[in-house]
């Protein structure tokens, strides 16, 4: 039996993020089933948020509790920090005592280790494994930053003879600072694991420690991030209000005005060939799936859905859902077999074989990346496509 495979991509996409999406999807179903067709639904062009009066709703948009976390929970937070700040740790180095390195005659370790950083230049396997993840325009500039920074000259001062922990903080510096630049420029987030295969090999090449900072130094980092972030916020709104407009205006518009959306799922639906149809919907494309399956009988061709990251059960349980509510249940035509991929850091996943038992079975996996990467960043998690390969017919 032929299958083909309609991918539907979620809120905030636009047309660079989603080509380079709607890439990752397809050599990765390449690799599980070799030949099958994969269609795409890009409805963010056309029914995507905007701004039709140029944000004059926004002010200044013209200027402008839980338990103790685990290690790898504050890992996570750190690089939440180090995303919005990669001379973050660099910085805190530069707080610290200057090391005391003796009467010894020479150039000083701070000289020493201010020329080797300033000097690096990444070695072939590190620029090859930025180069197949399409980032090595990022490494350059993350790179030329970092090395022309003021905190790696205050971090200088601080340098004990070995330098371990200062260039370990440089390559994770330049690491952040290079996967931020991605996001920026539409590119999806890297999982957790790929960062730190970046990372090992980044700081390979600067003969660092693998190690993250530690004591205080390290709890500095990780506490105030909800404060530095909440300030930098309000100071920022107007230049916020352009980064949160597709992703929470999406939403906001598929609520009132989702026929269009759901439309263009139907009609790739109805497009793609084969005898069977599975559909692969990523965040609220996975509600607006939801909503769409509900709602229409598009006959027995559709009979698989996989959900990555989406809201579609928090609508339900809230009374957003626009197919139905409670106490009403999905109807017979609903494809039984629905499986619904999330992760627990991912702040707009939500389980939903609680909700929808007779349909849906839930896979928890871990893209270890702090909110908002880690809602992007499933396309290059292996956890998810081991799910789906394993799942899919």
């Amino acid at each position: 039996m032929e299958r083909s495979i309609v991918f539907v991509h979620g809120t905030g996409v636009r047309a660079e993020s989603y080509n380079s999406t709607l890439k990752a999807v397809r050599g990765a179903l390449e690799e599980l089933r070799p030949g099958r067709e994969v269609r795409g639904c890009f409805w963010g062009r056309e029914e995507g948020a905007r701004f039709v009066l140029g944000g004059a709703s926004v002010p200044g948009y013209g200027g402008s509790g839980g338990g103790q976390a685990e290690a790898k929970d504050e890992d996570i937070a750190v690089w939440g920090v180090l995303y919005g700040d990669p001379g973050y740790e660099l910085r805190l180095l530069g707080l610290r005592p200057a090391s005391a390195t003796g009467m010894g005659r020479g150039v000083p370790p701070s000289r020493r280790f201010l020329d080797s950083v300033t000097a690096y230049q990444p070695s072939t396997d590190t620029v090859s494994a930025f180069h197949r993840r399409g980032l090595l325009d990022d490494l350059v500039y993350a790179l030329r930053t970092v090395q022309e920074s003021p905190e790696l000259r205050d971090a200088a001062a601080t340098v004990d003879d070995n330098g371990y922990e200062h260039r370990y903080a440089v390559a994770r510096a330049v690491v952040a600072a290079a996967l931020s630049a991605a996001v920026e420029r539409g590119a999806d987030a890297v999982d957790g694991l790929t960062r730190d295969a970046l990372l090992f090999s980044l700081s390979s090449d600067l003969h660092a420690q693998g190690r993250a900072l530690p004591g205080k130094v390290w709890k500095a980092a990780a506490v105030p991030a909800l404060k530095a972030l909440t300030r930098k916020a309000a100071d920022r709104r107007g230049a916020l209000s352009d980064g949160v407009l597709p992703m929470a205006g999406d939403i906001l518009r598929y609520q009132a005005r989702g026929e269009g959306v759901r439309q263009l799922v139907k009609r790739t639906i109805e497009h793609a060939p084969g005898e069977a149809v599975t559909v692969l919907a990523h965040s609220l494309g996975g509600v607006a799936c939801v909503d769409l399956l509900a709602m229409e009988d598009l006959g027995r061709r559709v009979d698989q859905l996989i959900t990555v990251g989406s809201q579609a059960p928090f609508f339900f349980e809230c009374g957003a859902l626009t197919a139905f509510e409670h106490p009403q249940t999905l109807p017979d035509h609903f494809p039984r077999r629905w499986m619904n991929i999330y992760d627990p850091w991912d702040l707009l996943a939500y389980r939903a074989a609680e909700v929808f038992p007779h349909h849906a079975r839930d896979v928890e996996v871990s893209n270890g990346q702090p909110f908002p990467f880690a809602h992007s960043a499933y396309w290059s998690n292996a956890q998810v496509w081991n799910a789906i390969g394993t799942w899919l017919d």
